[in-house]
């Protein structure tokens, strides 16, 4: 089934806690994740930003809410257990518990109130909204990301091919290839034999090559291209080679790449912008948001 989210956690995670006893985050986790007949994917499924599996930060997040509500209480880091009101909550035999179910408890209520302002209905969002706030704020930034990329994939497509070389030589040295930017620009466009575009060292030092074709091709590139650089690469002695579009590739063009001999690394565009994002190549920042937590080692005394 797929992964539940952070309401419909919230039930199955009280009644796990229901004998009373003290138990750990991870505990929850991996006894949820057995109800819920999640697959080894899913347990191990990350959020965006990749620091965090999805079914854990659901989790944590149904723990968080019925802690605020004076359903469970921690014991000491990670751990925690049920409270006399969870336990009275149980007897009543709730069909769901969800944030509007929690809105009963007064301090359920103060721990929204200083969450949301007065005058914004936030209220309604969360009462119907299934991610945990780390997945919206994640979803909301993969959002911005992705429009980013399409728009540096046009911003690509319409500039003139000395700009798109000379895009491709900077991406390349940003990523550590090519040892100074002089050398890599003088490699790139260079050589233009049998559909090779340029060279470029893979490491500073030049212990080896790595061939380049970069074309901005609208239509998507399909195998007969992948072969033709094979076999350019084949000519030179060559075992590695990047083939960089603007557009995409057939699957049957990543197949064959996958299974020759020599590697061949094929860039289509999407993630052409990508590595532009990631490199801050093209792109400047414009905002910063940093995510804080309690460091609780702080409030340990010594």
């Amino acid at each position: 089934m797929a992964i539940p989210d952070y309401q419909t956690v919230k039930l199955p995670l009280l009644k796990f806690a229901s004998d009373g006893k003290e138990h750990s985050l991870r505990e929850a986790v991996d006894y949820l994740a057995d109800k819920f007949k999640l697959t080894d994917e899913e347990r191990k499924d990350l959020l965006p930003s990749g620091q965090q599996e999805i079914f854990v930060n659901r989790i944590g997040w149904a723990r968080t809410y019925m802690k605020k509500a004076g359903l469970l209480e921690s014991t000491r880091r990670g751990y925690f257990k049920i409270t006399e009101r969870g336990l009275n909550v149980l007897k009543d035999n709730p069909s769901r518990i969800d944030v509007k179910f929690l809105e009963q408890f007064e301090e359920f209520r103060l721990f929204r109130a200083l969450r949301h302002k007065k005058d914004v209905d936030d209220k309604t969002i969360d009462e119907t909204e299934e991610v945990t706030p780390e997945e919206a704020l994640e979803s909301a930034y993969q959002r911005l990301r992705n429009s980013l990329a399409n728009d540096l994939i046009q911003q690509i497509r319409s500039c003139p091919p000395s700009m798109f070389e000379k895009l491709v030589v900077e991406l390349l040295v940003k990523m550590g290839y090519g040892g100074s930017r002089r050398d890599a620009g003088q490699a790139i466009g260079k050589s233009g034999d049998e559909g090779i575009d340029g060279i470029i060292k893979e490491d500073r030092l030049g212990l080896d090559i790595i061939y380049i074709q970069a074309k901005r091709w609208e239509n998507t590139v399909g195998r007969p291209e992948v072969q033709k650089f094979a076999g350019a690469l084949q000519g030179q002695r060559a075992r590695k080679g990047i083939l960089i579009t603007t557009s995409s590739f057939t699957k049957d063009a990543q197949d064959y790449a996958s299974k020759i001999e020599s590697k061949i690394i094929l860039i289509d565009g999407e993630r052409l912008a990508q590595l532009m994002i990631d490199f801050n190549l093209g792109v400047s920042p414009m905002a910063a948001y940093e995510v804080k937590k309690i460091d609780t080692d702080y409030f340990t005394e010594e």
